[in-house]
């Protein structure tokens, strides 16, 4: 009977073994997203009509993740400025019920191009909307909730036995836009920071050895182009050279804390072309190298956390904003000024979402809206260079300044947030919030984090 006993210790050892070794599931499905009829598109204010045409399609993928215990995940990727509050909450609300998702297993990340379909729920403000054009929009954003949760669903139906990698590559084309003159860019013998030029990297590859996704990051605004034409600007090119250059493979991009890093120079096709081979080179290069095999573990966690904003203005304030504003700024004012008199009130704090994952030794940290790089070189003094960090998740419902940014002011400090409809600019208590909630969360997982009585411990 000891015997017997030793023998079954043994193979369930072995068979736990076996279990963490490879064992990872993964399945990927992509979807066209590119709109079927002429659409306003989103990201600039100086736009003065919709969309004439297509430089390439647009698409959102997504990568479909189960580890040794049956532990689920998504990672999605996506074409798009950003995915709103409305259109986000309605996709995990769906697929909770479809698929038993919490929202801590669902990133949905958007490469914020300014070359995709304006959707509802979002940026109120900065398009001379008429209503032929805002029930496009309604239809369009309907359709792609349902297309959505299509996209995810057929992911896990795809998954498949795999191997995960991870790595940190360097591209360095970002250029920091608050520090940067981009008129004397030609001028200049270096850059002023702060930058993150990392290319954090997944690679899955298929137990017979055969790459079945990339998906990778970069920190930069997609702002490259401003044609009236769809397309995922260098992203977009990023992703169509490396599946080119893999047959088979599935690339997903996801964006950084990029909010104040922009491509420079701008402005013409070849130059995107050039900016996406770029990252996808050093992407092959990391490819290429030893990365660092996955355990199949997968830990997840998500919260909420309520932002403050600074007070409103008055209707006297707004009264004399109206007189002498123009454009989208105008139509904020003329619509705040409006629910002031009609005795709405105004939003004092707004949900943040924050979430964190760990497949297996890789750390990935999501925070929403228009991150800049500041906190990405935060999380990064934190928890180490080596971790991933991913802006525009879940929900972009406008810039996220550090405190030196609110302090200083200028567009991601001041004014952006009347781009996207809020009231007033944020409390500079947001970065300690965010910085102290993240680590919290950390913690839930089992995450290493400082010894810092200052930032959660």
């Amino acid at each position: 009977m000891k015997h017997l006993i030793s023998l079954i210790g043994i193979f369930l050892i072995c068979t736990n073994l076996f279990s963490m070794d490879g064992n990872w599931k993964a399945g990927v499905a992509k979807l066209n997203i590119t709109p079927e009829y002429s659409m306003w598109l989103a990201g600039y204010g100086a736009r003065t009509s919709p969309s004439d045409g297509t430089l390439h399609d647009i698409w959102a993928k997504a990568l479909a993740l189960e580890d040794a215990e049956g532990n689920r995940s998504v990672l999605v990727t996506s074409d798009l400025l950003g995915f709103p509050k409305g259109i986000s909450d309605d996709i995990r609300a769906q697929l909770k019920q479809k698929l038993d998702l919490d929202k801590s297993q669902i990133i949905l990340n958007s490469s914020h191009t300014h070359s995709a379909p304006v959707l509802s729920h979002a940026l109120f403000d900065v398009y001379p909307l008429n209503e032929e054009e805002l029930n496009k929009i309604e239809k369009y954003s309907d359709q792609l909730v349902i297309k959505m949760v299509g996209l995810i669903t057929e992911a896990f139906d795809n998954l498949e036995k795999v191997r995960i990698y991870s790595e940190n590559g360097q591209a360095r084309f970002q250029v920091n836009r608050r520090n940067n003159s981009e008129r004397t860019i030609i001028e200049q013998t270096h850059l002023n920071g702060p930058n993150d030029y990392a290319v954090p990297v997944i690679k899955v590859e298929t137990e017979g050895g055969d790459l079945m996704a990339i998906a990778f990051g970069y920190a930069c605004h997609p702002t490259v182009l401003g044609l009236n034409q769809w397309s995922g600007d260098y992203p977009g090119f990023a992703q169509i050279e490396l599946e080119k250059d893999h047959p088979g493979t599935m690339a997903l991009f996801f964006q950084g804390a990029g909010a104040d890093q922009n491509p420079i120079p701008r402005r013409t096709v070849p130059l995107a072309k050039q900016y996406g081979r770029t990252l996808a080179a050093a992407v092959d290069r990391v490819l290429e190298e030893e990365m660092q095999e996955l355990t199949p573990k997968l830990q997840t966690a998500y919260t909420e956390i309520d932002l403050n904003l600074n007070a409103p203005p008055s209707e006297q304030d707004l009264m004399k904003h109206c007189e002498t504003a123009g454009g989208y700024q105008l139509r904020w004012g003329k619509r705040l000024l409006g629910e002031l008199q009609s005795g709405k009130s105004f939003l004092d704090k707004y949900p943040y979402p924050l979430q964190v994952w760990k497949l297996g030794e890789q750390s990935i940290f999501t925070l929403g809206g228009e991150l800049v790089v500041g906190y990405a070189i935060q999380l990064k003094k934190i928890f180490g260079h080596d971790v991933f960090v991913m802006g525009y998740s879940n929900d972009v419902m406008a810039y996220i300044p550090t405190a030196q940014i609110l302090h200083e002011g200028g567009y991601e400090g001041a004014s952006s947030q009347t781009v996207y409809g809020l009231p007033s600019t944020w409390a500079f208590d947001i970065e300690t919030d965010i910085i102290s909630n993240i680590v919290k969360l950390a913690k839930s997982i089992e995450m290493e984090t400082p010894e810092n009585p200052l930032i959660g411990n």
